[in-house]
């Protein structure tokens, strides 16, 4: 069963605003879609939406959204008719982009870094915008591919912490009390560390230094 991000009565104001900060960042300011959305993903602006953060998701509008983005990483809020409703389209592909986002990242649970990390960035996003016209469910089983086979393609996140930290399979197995192969096993896949004991993750975690999640594999419903 998937668990949604948070309620769902935010999801109409949710969608609207990322809605409108993608069609203001790529269609006004001129952005590329998918280095904006690394800067929204950096600049932490990110993490408060996804977690219905009421100021980010109804509180400010999008246009405020993206100069707020742009200023936590440092980069020039261009003088614009911020308030004028003629310069946002919410017919066209940039608008749906941000739109159809945060109905997936709401849908899914994911961080905007997971979806970032396994491919499903504005690029391809827009690539399928003929999807605007279909079933919302078609996006969503559309973008689930994207991200399995991406997620099937990259290290885990064992791995990549494991290595973060400089450790080796063996050097983590003395650290965290966890055998050598089951790290092994985690780290090809061949067993799901989301199914592991709550202890197991735990001692992995404490040895990488890093939150019992972040350990642990993004889940998708098939």
């Amino acid at each position: 069963m998937v668990t949604h991000a948070y309620p769902q009565y935010y999801l109409n104001d949710a969608q609207e605003n990322l809605g409108i900060m993608f069609d203001y960042a790529l269609r006004t300011l001129h952005y590329d879609g998918d280095k904006f959305f690394l800067y929204f993903i950096q600049s932490e602006v990110a993490a408060k939406f996804e977690h219905a953060n009421p100021k980010y998701i109804a509180g400010i509008s999008g246009i405020e959204m993206c100069e707020k983005v742009l200023l936590k990483i440092d980069k020039k809020v261009p003088a614009s008719p911020r308030y004028s409703h003629e310069i946002i389209s919410k017919q066209g592909p940039e608008f749906w982009t941000g739109w159809i986002l945060a109905y997936y990242q709401w849908y899914s649970g994911l961080h905007f870094s997971d979806l970032q990390e396994y491919g499903l960035v504005p690029s391809e996003i827009l690539s399928r915008y003929i999807l605007h016209e279909a079933d919302i469910s078609k996006f969503v089983e559309t973008a689930n591919k994207i991200i399995l086979k991406n997620k099937a393609a990259s290290p885990t996140h064992l791995q990549k912490l494991r290595k973060a930290q400089g450790l080796t399979q063996a050097q983590l197995a003395d650290l965290s009390g966890v055998s050598l192969r089951m790290i092994q096993l985690y780290e090809q896949r061949q067993n799901d560390i989301n199914k592991a004991s709550g202890e197991t993750i735990n001692a992995l975690a404490r040895a990488l230094c890093c939150n019992f999640y972040e350990v642990m594999e993004i889940n998708l419903a098939e």
